[in-house]
């Protein structure tokens, strides 16, 4: 029996884009193995057509998490303002097409640049960037759209890396409509308690993650995806969850080479989805809302 959480599933792990050809047989994949969202890959506002996406969504009952992020020229972390302001423009961008597409959920890293830092990230940075996306947050809430940021790796970003820094970042912001996005994957490298870093963030978290060591399938890796799932259960948290791999047998090579897979830790992307969905429920079957 599957469990009954709102489950969602990154498209990158079956598909490496939304192009037609591939995003029915794989939205259809999602749905049959009891997902009820997907997870795009960034896209393009002035490219992307909604229309179509919106239709292929609407036909396989699976509903979209669209994805922000910023650029060196468009950082809303930055102390020149006509960068910022762009920074900011480039959220609302990506606030806009999730409207377009029907969804009500905006991922990503909209605080600043991906991948690469070479130091610390000060705090006047870190205040204008939680400054900039706390006002895109609320505005998104207006519309009826939740705003998360996910919290990084120290390989991906200086900015955000632990859930304490995530609820500072939230406080920072000013707020009460900003959401926390963590990931066990980020999270095995930065956290020394994964339960306790989930106890943390509660407060706060809107999503929540499942994504291994080594990006591969859930159960086979360094973390106990099932044992995470049952103590967030057992701890309270009733929000939505994601699953996440990532393969260079699946990806587009510049994408791969972006996240820094070097390796194809599977090559079925659908038997991964469909596997995730056991260890979720395993341990949603070893909570206490599971065994109620």
């Amino acid at each position: 029996m599957n469990a009954d959480l709102d489950v969602a599933c990154h498209l990158n792990v079956l598909v490496p884009d939304a192009a037609p050809t591939g995003l029915g047989p794989a939205l259809e994949a999602l749905a049959s193995a009891g997902y009820r969202r997907v997870v795009l890959p960034p896209l393009d506002p002035e490219t992307t057509d909604a229309a179509a996406l919106t239709r292929a969504f609407a036909e396989h009952g699976v509903a979209p998490i669209t994805i922000a992020g910023q650029t060196p020229a468009a950082d809303v972390s930055s102390a020149d303002p006509d960068v910022r302001a762009a920074g900011a423009a480039l959220l609302r961008d990506a606030l806009d097409l999730t409207i377009a597409l029907g969804g009500d959920q905006l991922n990503g890293v909209p605080y600043g640049p991906f991948g690469g830092p070479t130091a610390p990230v000060g705090r006047d940075a870190f205040e204008r960037a939680a400054v900039e996306v706390g006002r895109v947050a609320d505005e998104a809430h207006e519309r009826g759209v939740t705003m998360t940021f996910e919290v990084l790796n120290r390989y991906e970003t200086a900015m955000v890396n632990t859930a304490a820094q995530a609820m500072d970042f939230v406080a920072a912001s000013g707020s009460e409509h900003l959401r926390i996005h963590l990931d066990t994957f980020h999270m095995a490298v930065e956290e020394a308690d994964l339960a306790e870093a989930i106890r943390t963030a509660l407060p706060k978290l809107g999503y929540l993650e499942l994504g291994q060591s080594g990006r591969g399938a859930l159960g086979s890796g360094a973390v106990d995806i099932a044992g995470v799932v049952r103590q967030a259960l057992d701890d309270g948290y009733r929000g939505r969850w994601g699953v996440e791999a990532f393969s260079r047998s699946v990806l587009a090579p510049p994408v791969a080479d972006i996240l820094a897979i070097w390796r194809a830790p599977y090559d079925d992307g659908i038997a991964l989805a469909v596997d995730a969905r056991r260890v979720i429920d395993d341990g949603w079957s070893a909570s206490s809302p599971g065994r109620a």
